[in-house]
């Protein structure tokens, strides 16, 4: 256990005086913060320009109606969001009228306009023509004030007072509550949630990815030079091997540490919010567990390479395997009840970072903390002593990659 704790102490100053581990310490935060604080940044980014937009309404019913509803539609700053121009003209056919507001669009006379075609008989379809394709929040403000108008014009067809629209139109929020066990709620935010999560899934395929792929070059380069045969020659296989996990996961932890601190730093402000830090014991013992099955997997995928090639060519497998998570992160949110999101809780390579998803959103049962803790705690052991194994005859040798069946057959030895 001396010699393991030798070697873990070595590998731990090495890699923290890379140039790699002190750029990740650096990088990381950032593009962590960078990603809690885009969205706000993007939000407040916002035109605040009024926009003239065209209008071409072939019944010639639609303009002066959708006048009145876009005038309604106001930026933060108090002006019209947009100013609407009518392009019909008595004295031109319409593709004349279509080839002018082009050129407008294109020349930037105009933001784009609206193309009104009606079919007849409540029959009616609605273009956005523009240089670009289009801003999201103006398309849907239009649709909206397109919408309305056609509302106003069917309730005076109709001999309704057209005040009732805007009872027809005003819309009800649902606000999402959480409740909390012991009789506390909160508002649940789906845009934190998924961020907030999406950062510490983040956070540990970045520290696995980077710390692997450490762990392999190492193991490459030592098998290379042949220092790992004087390593051998002075402690155990076994020592080795727990010395390099053990090494590893003090930098892991190292650098979760600093970053937690930084995290604190920031509490309060717009990048980490306070409730950022709720569930953040079960997120953190999850995040050790996978981190600690992860590299106990990179130690037997680096003991059998001998390339920098090969490593990068099975660490490719390993990372689809990662990065799983974060492309069923949306969908498990919008739907943490489904049975995929239940399954995926219990496959040890997606446990940590499902259940760091689960604990984000909701409460989860006691008994899935348990089954789950389990089957990681005997995942763990099982790639341990899988690794040791390859490990003990992998380090030693030398020419092309083991097969298979010659990799079943160094696992089957005692």
């Amino acid at each position: 256990m001396k010699k393991a704790l030798i070697i873990a102490r070595w590998e731990f100053w090495e890699k923290v005086k890379t140039k790699t581990f002190l750029i990740s310490l650096i990088v990381t935060p950032i593009i962590i913060i960078g990603f809690a604080m885009a969205p706000t940044m993007l939000s407040s980014q916002e035109d605040n320009t009024t926009k003239a937009i065209g209008v071409i309404d072939t019944s010639n019913i639609y303009f002066n109606a959708l006048r009145r509803s876009s005038e309604k539609i106001k930026l933060p700053n108090g002006q019209p969001n947009f100013i609407l121009v009518n392009l019909n003209s008595k004295d031109e056919s319409l593709s004349t009228v279509k080839r002018t507001a082009d050129d407008y669009s294109l020349s930037g006379k105009i933001e784009g306009y609206l193309y009104i075609i009606n079919g007849g008989t409540d029959s009616v379809k609605v273009e956005y023509r523009s240089k670009n394709s289009g801003n999201f929040n103006d398309v849907n403000r239009l649709e909206e004030a397109f919408n309305n108008a056609r509302i106003e014009i069917k309730l005076l067809h109709e001999n309704i007072n057209p005040s009732i629209m805007k009872y027809i139109s005003s819309n009800v929020p649902v606000t999402p509550i959480k409740i909390l066990e012991g009789g506390g709620a909160e508002k649940s935010d789906f845009l934190f949630l998924f961020f907030t999560s999406f950062i510490f899934i983040l956070l540990l395929m970045m520290m696995i990815l980077s710390s692997g792929g450490m762990l392999i070059r190492s193991l490459v380069e030592e098998k290379s030079n042949r220092l790992i045969e004087i390593l051998v020659s002075s402690c155990t296989p076994d020592e080795l091997l727990a010395g390099k996990v053990l090494g590893l996961s003090l930098l892991g932890l190292a650098q979760v540490f600093i970053w937690l601190l930084i995290g604190a730093a920031l509490v309060g402000t717009s990048a980490v919010p306070v409730y950022a830090f709720n569930n953040i014991v079960p997120v953190m013992f999850y995040f050790a567990l996978g981190f600690i099955f992860y590299t106990s997997i990179f130690v037997g995928v680096g003991s059998i390479v001998t390339t920098e090639q090969e490593a990068q060519q099975i660490t490719s497998y390993l990372s689809m395997i990662i990065i799983l998570p974060i492309v069923i992160a949306v969908p498990a949110i919008e739907n943490p009840d489904s049975i995929l999101v239940h399954a995926f809780s219990y496959i040890p390579f997606t446990i940590p970072a499902i259940m760091i998803l689960r604990f984000n959103i909701g409460p989860v049962p006691l008994w899935e903390v348990i089954v789950s803790t389990a089957l990681m705690i005997a995942s763990i052991y099982l790639s341990v002593s899988i690794a040791a194994k390859i490990f003990k005859i992998g380090i030693l040798s030398y020419g092309k990659r083991p097969s298979i069946k010659e990799l079943i057959e160094w696992i089957s030895e005692k």
